[in-house]
C-alpha cells in the first residue's frame, strides 16, 4: 500500500494515475470530493483507492501503519502568492513534519516534494547539496518558498545532522525540489497553473501571447529563463526512487537546461499551427523586485546515482501537452 498526499493535485494525480493499477493506494487531499476528475476515478472500477482528507489522515495512518509500504508526500499549499503564514505553517511545515516523524517511527520509506522556490533568485546557485555543514544561505522570494526552505533545513540540520551522528529519519528518504512543472491535469490550479497552460489559453482566445518585459539591463524582453520540466519526467523519477533503494537525500528535479519564455511561446504557437504573435507588457510592480530571471537545476546528483533517462525536450513536451489540451482541456 502506498500513501499519496496531495493526490488530487496536479503532480499527485499524475503519480497516482501511474501507480493505481499496481498498488493499493491511500489518496490524501482536502480537494478530492470537489474535483470532477476524481469522481471518474472513484467509479471506474478501481476500488483499490482509499480516500482521506488531511484531518482524517492523522489517525488513519497511525492505525494502519503496518500496511504501508511507502509514503509519497506531495500535499502542500502551492500558491506562491499566499501571504497567510499560518496556512503555510500548518500545511507545508507542520503536516510535513508529522509525515516525516510518522515514517521515521514506523520505518516507512518517504518521498516528499520540495521546491526550487527555496533557491530564491539563484544568487547562491541551484545546488542540492544536503550536507548539514553546507551554508544554507538561500533567500526565498516568497512565503511559499520560505515554508519549503524551512522544512528542508529542519530535515537536514535538525533531523539528520551527520556531523554529530544524529539521524532521526525514515529508513530511506528523498526530497525532490521541483522546478517549473507543466503538463496534463493542471487546469484546476487556475492562476497557479503553468505558463504553458496560460499561453495556450491566451493564444486560443486572442491569437497572441503577452510576455513580461525585462526590467534588467542584462536581459532582453522575453529572454528570462526557466528550467521547464514535463510532468511525465517527474513521474519517471519518482518511479526510479520507488523501484530500488536509492541513496537518501535532497535532489533537484528539473531538466538541467534553462529555456527562455520566448522559446516556450514559440513552441506553443508551433504546436497549434498558428503564426507567432508575441508582445511584451511590464512586469507587475508587486512582483517586479522578486521576479526570477533565471532558474536551472544542477542535476549531477541525480545522474550520479544512476538516473540516465533523458528528460523531455521542451518542444516535445509542449507538443504532447497541447495535443492533450486540444482533446481533453484538463
Amino acid at each position: 500500500m502506498i500513501v499519496i498526499t496531495g493526490a488530487a493535485g496536479f503532480i499527485g494525480y499524475n503519480v497516482l494515475n501511474s501507480l493505481r493499477n499496481l498498488y493499493d493506494i491511500v489518496a490524501v487531499d482536502n480537494k478530492i470530493e470537489r474535483l470532477a476528475l476524481w469522481n471518474a476515478i472513484r467509479y471506474d472500477g478501481h476500488d483499490n483507492i482509499t480516500y482521506l482528507n488531511v484531518e482524517d489522515s492523522y489517525l488513519w495512518l497511525e492505525f494502519n501503519a503496518p500496511k504501508i509500504e511507502r509514503v509519497i508526500h506531495l500535499g502542500a499549499r502551492t500558491d506562491t502568492m499566499e501571504t497567510d503564514w499560518k496556512v503555510l505553517e500548518r500545511l507545508n511545515l507542520n503536516y510535513s513534519k508529522f509525515i516525516w516523524n510518522f515514517c521515521t517511527e514506523n520505518k516507512i520509506p518517504l518521498i516528499y516534494a520540495s521546491s526550487a522556490a527555496v533557491y530564491g533568485d539563484g544568487t547562491f546557485r541551484f545546488s542540492d547539496d544536503d550536507d548539514p555543514n553546507y551554508e544554507w544561505d538561500y533567500y526565498p522570494l516568497n512565503q511559499y518558498g520560505e515554508s519549503k526552505y524551512l522544512f528542508d533545513k529542519w530535515v537536514v540540520q535538525d533531523q539528520i545532522d551527520r556531523e554529530y551522528g544524529k539521524e532521526n529519519a525514515p529508513p530511506i528518504w528523498q526530497g525532490l525540489r521541483f522546478f517549473n512543472v507543466y503538463g496534463p491535469h493542471e487546469k484546476h490550479k487556475g492562476k497557479m497553473a503553468s505558463v504553458v497552460y496560460h499561453f495556450y489559453n491566451q493564444i486560443k482566445e486572442t491569437g497572441g501571447v503577452k510576455l513580461f518585459r525585462s526590467h534588467k539591463e542584462f536581459c532582453e524582453d522575453g529572454e528570462q529563463m526557466r528550467d521547464f520540466i514535463y510532468v511525465r519526467d517527474i513521474v519517471n523519477v519518482i518511479w526510479f526512487f520507488l523501484m530500488k533503494d536509492n541513496p537518501s537525500g535532497i535532489y533537484n528535479l528539473g531538466t538541467g537546461k534553462a529555456r527562455t519564455y520566448n522559446d516556450l511561446a514559440r513552441a506553443v504557437f508551433h504546436s497549434l499551427g498558428i503564426k507567432e504573435n508575441i508582445s511584451y507588457i511590464d512586469t507587475p510592480i508587486e512582483i517586479r523586485e522578486s521576479y526570477q530571471y533565471w532558474t536551472e537545476a544542477e542535476m549531477e546528483k541525480l545522474k550520479g546515482i544512476g538516473y540516465d533517462t533523458q528528460f523531455t525536450r521542451l518542444e516535445e513536451g509542449i507538443d504532447l501537452y497541447i495535443k492533450h489540451l486540444e482533446e481533453k482541456n484538463v
